[in-house]
Order: structure tokens, then C-alpha cells, then sequence
């Protein structure tokens, strides 16, 4: 079982990988200014049991930026659909964490007939409401994200996915590499702009009570980027929805809490009564 790459023949171009050879499909699509392989615990605890597939975001990794200066979640779901239609898959499992779960709204509120299941990680419906705002903590450490000292960036990103009491425990030659793929190739400041500006727009909520897929919101109870309160709201404008909280977590979720996080993904992939 090998991990296969292919790039989209659209504009702007996007890198996109594949693991596992059997199983259901599943499309994971990253949060912000992040590469796709920030997905590997899910795609090392998926793989055995499923086609999992990521990708690089415009602008992001070895994924091109396209000549838009700024661009929509509409420009990103279509980002998506490529991937899916470069790999052949008329349909898939979708699993979009933060600003990725963004897209994934977008995406299944464009084109449900593509989707099995619906999953989104700590991410929000957008619109004019306080879930979209990070805490006071939240927006301290999400400024610092962008200094220019390394060490600052990763003391920052640090103390905003997780919290004090996991990076007490973890262990911290495993965490280092987590942080070295996370902000190893930061993108350009175009890119963040670019991204900014469509998290900033984005607004799904009045349009969610049309969604029918079978849908998983998982929350962290502990994050201060997104507010846990994000996945409640998500929960009820969402009809058929179910919520997972992980409490002891913070937005680094899908990290932090790996293993419980794959297994409400693999349940809820497994339970959906759509054949992929």
C-alpha cells in the first residue's frame, strides 16, 4: 500500500495525494494557511480501511496560488471538486477541519449528489455572529502566529491549537515534527490574505437547513480559535446532524485527540447507509 500524487489540470493547479487501496473514499480538506499532510493522523488511522485523499490549498505546499488575488469558499469548494474529479470519484466522504470545514459546507450545499457524508471539525457557519470570533487568548496567540522569529511562531501556534495540559504530557520530539509540517513551508502573505478574505465572507448559515447528508460535528471543547459554541450552532442549523465533543481538546483536535477523532470519522462513514 503505496501513497500516490497527481496534480489537477485546472487553474490554478493543485497537488493532491492518496493513500489505501480498499474501503470507502474520503476527502480531507485542511484548515488554514496549512498543507494537506497536517492530516496524517487521520491519514494513518484511516488508510487501512478506507481510499483517503488530501491535498495542498491554492497557494499552499506545492498547490498553485492561480492569478486571483483574493478568493471566495465558492473558489475553494470547486478546489475540491477538482481533486475529486482528478481522482475519478463521483462520490466521496467529505471531512473539512476549520476553514476546511468551511469549504466542505460549501461543497455540499453545491454539489450533495458527489457526497456520502458530510464531517466537520471545529469550524463555524460563518455570518454576522460571535462563534466566528476567536477569544481574547485566541486572537493574542493567532497575531503572534505571524511574526517573522521561527521560535515565536511556534511558541504561538502552540499555545493556540492546544492546551497547557496536553503539551505537559505529549511528547515533545513528536510535537516539534507536528509543528515543522505545520509552519516548515509557510505560504505567502498573499495566500493568507487570499484565505483571510474568504473566511471573512463566509456565511452558510441561512442556507444549512437544506443540507440532507448525514452529518458529524465535532467539537473541541477547549478551543479558543474557534468557539465551542461554533459546533452547537452548526449542530442546529444542520438538519440529520450529531455532535461529537471531544471536552479535553483545543484546535488542534484532530492531533490531540487522534484516535478518538478517526474513530467518530470511521463510524460515521460506516453507518451511512449511501455506498461509496
Amino acid at each position: 500500500m503505496h501513497d500516490s500524487t497527481g496534480t489537477t489540470s485546472t487553474d490554478p493547479k493543485l497537488r493532491f495525494w492518496r493513500a489505501g487501496d480498499t474501503g470507502p473514499r474520503v476527502l480531507l480538506i485542511m484548515g488554514y494557511r496549512m498543507r494537506g499532510i497536517v492530516w496524517e493522523p487521520q491519514i494513518n488511522g484511516l488508510k487501512a480501511n478506507h481510499q483517503v485523499a488530501w491535498f495542498d490549498n491554492r497557494g499552499v505546499g506545492e498547490s498553485e496560488a492561480g492569478e486571483k488575488p483574493r478568493w471566495t469558499m465558492n473558489d475553494m469548494a470547486q478546489d475540491a471538486r477538482a481533486v475529486m474529479d482528478s481522482l475519478g470519484w463521483e462520490t466521496c466522504h467529505l471531512v473539512g477541519v476549520s476553514m476546511g470545514g468551511m469549504v466542505a459546507q460549501e461543497l455540499a450545499l453545491q454539489s450533495p449528489e458527489r457526497l456520502a457524508t458530510l464531517s466537520l471539525i471545529v469550524t463555524h457557519a460563518g455570518g454576522y455572529t460571535i462563534e466566528k470570533v476567536p477569544t481574547l487568548k485566541g486572537l493574542r496567540a493567532f497575531r503572534k502566529v505571524g511574526r517573522p522569529n521561527l521560535n515565536e511562531r511556534i511558541e504561538a501556534l502552540k499555545s493556540l491549537l492546544y492546551t497547557e495540559e496536553f503539551l505537559a504530557t505529549v511528547d515533545e520530539e513528536t510535537l516539534a515534527e507536528r509543528m515543522k509540517k505545520r509552519i516548515g513551508m509557510p505560504p505567502a502573505k498573499t495566500t493568507a490574505m487570499g484565505q483571510l478574505n474568504a473566511i471573512v465572507r463566509h456565511n452558510a448559515g441561512r442556507r444549512l437547513k437544506h443540507l440532507q447528508l448525514p452529518t458529524l460535528i465535532i467539537k473541541a471543547g477547549r478551543d479558543i480559535l474557534v468557539r465551542p459554541s461554533a459546533s452547537d450552532r452548526l449542530r442546529k442549523l444542520i438538519p440529520h446532524s450529531k455532535l461529537v465533543e471531544i471536552a479535553d481538546a483545543g484546535h488542534g483536535v484532530t492531533f490531540q485527540g487522534a484516535e478518538r477523532v478517526n474513530q467518530a470519522l470511521a463510524q460515521h462513514f460506516a453507518h451511512s447507509l449511501t455506498a461509496v
